[in-house]
């Protein structure tokens, strides 16, 4: 089992706010009113502090830009964001999908940080997590995913961290530690199907009747699809049990997804959320 296994993550503002720019507002160029972000928030069971502190770093981190029109203030997706939203979609498209044949090659990286920085070290293990890489030893990481190699290099470029890397492609041989073994040792799969489960037995009960409620479950819904991506590797139909449980139940969440979908956006159209709408 992997020494760097995450938690399963919680709705944070932060991710919230990316739930209802990515969902209700991207890839519109139109911007939306903070007031309107603030009530979504509530919706969603995020106090105003917290959203407003996460708008305020996403501001700060180019991910959004904001202005004023009379005495309401609004925000919209900076390029950067919209990039950022773009590539998460897209990761957790291909959870849905998992239809990549594995040639049988994996990305190697060996990273070695002192105890003194351990915020580095932090920020490098969610970021490989994010991306797809298991732990099966201290200092080793693999991944699946051959094509996730420049974002990989790009990612440790911003981080600074190329000095303290070593980098490989490679094949498994036929001697050593199983690969079922391997892939046990470097994530926790059964951990991931637990979450999967949890995720179908929360969503499929819900019954939403009324506009408002269909936007919350919808929200939520969404939030909790976009942040799969931190729990699960998405590791090849090869590398996975047969009956591979998170193949059935992401299914099932994308088709709650777009069965609330519309009464969710109207809700949110109600609100005025979008300067088209107001």
């Amino acid at each position: 089992m992997s020494t760097h296994q995450p938690p399963a993550p919680t709705a944070s503002a932060r991710s919230v706010l990316l739930t209802l720019l990515g969902e209700y507002v991207y890839p519109s160029t139109d911007p939306v009113w903070t007031q309107s972000l603030l009530q979504a928030f509530a919706l969603v069971d995020i106090a105003e502090k917290s959203a407003r502190q996460a708008l305020a770093r996403a501001s700060a981190a180019g991910w959004i830009e904001g202005g004023k029109e009379g005495r309401q203030a609004w925000w919209s997706l900076s390029a950067e964001g919209k990039q950022l939203i773009g590539d998460g979609s897209r990761r957790v498209l291909g959870l849905l999908q998992n239809a990549e044949e594995w040639t049988g090659g994996w990305l190697l990286l060996h990273v070695t940080l002192p105890e003194a920085r351990r915020a580095d070290r932090l920020r490098l293990y969610r970021l490989l997590h994010w991306m797809g890489f298991g732990s099966p030893t201290p200092g080793l990481w693999i991944c699946p995913h051959l094509d996730r190699a420049d974002a990989v290099a790009a990612r440790l470029q911003e981080l600074g961290l190329e000095d303290d890397t070593l980098a490989f492609q490679a094949h498994s041989l036929e001697v050593g530690i199983p690969q079922e073994t391997l892939v046990q040792r470097a994530w926790d799969v059964s951990a991931v199907a637990t979450h999967y489960l949890e995720l179908e037995s929360r969503f499929a009960s819900l019954r939403p009747r009324s506009a408002e409620s269909h936007f919350q479950a919808h929200a939520q819904l969404v939030n909790a699809i976009q942040r799969l991506p931190a729990v699960d590797p998405g590791l090849p139909r090869a590398l996975l049990p047969a009956d591979w449980v998170g193949t059935r139940v992401t299914a099932r969440l994308h088709e709650l997804r777009q069965r609330w979908r519309e009464p969710a956006h109207a809700f949110w159209n109600e609100l005025g959320g979008n300067f088209s709408a107001k």
